[in-house]
């Protein structure tokens, strides 16, 4: 199965700054979700999850909740992120 990964923003990237490396597999990795804590969410990464796990064979997810649904991410969330090999986020209403 592919995967295919969509960056929405338009938003031009300031030169110099590169996204950080993406793994080959997911395959026994751990992966966070981040959710905003609005209801839609709940249903929606609970089905991610179980993709990930069923089709792309990650070992854990770990889920957290930012406090404030309209704000970035806190610090601890974003330091916590540094060990997991890749994220999830979203909205949901």
């Amino acid at each position: 199965m592919a995967l295919h990964i969509f960056d929405p923003t338009h938003e031009l990237k300031a030169a110099g700054i590169r996204p950080a490396p993406r793994p080959l597999t997911l395959e026994g990795k751990t992966v966070g979700i981040i959710t905003n804590g609005k209801e839609g969410t709940r249903p929606y990464f609970t089905r991610v999850e179980r993709l990930l796990r069923d089709e792309l064979g990650v070992a854990d997810v770990v889920w957290r909740q930012k406090k404030n649904y309209s704000a970035p991410a806190e610090a601890a969330i974003i330091d916590e992120a540094r060990q997991w090999h890749a994220a999830v986020t979203g909205v949901g209403d």
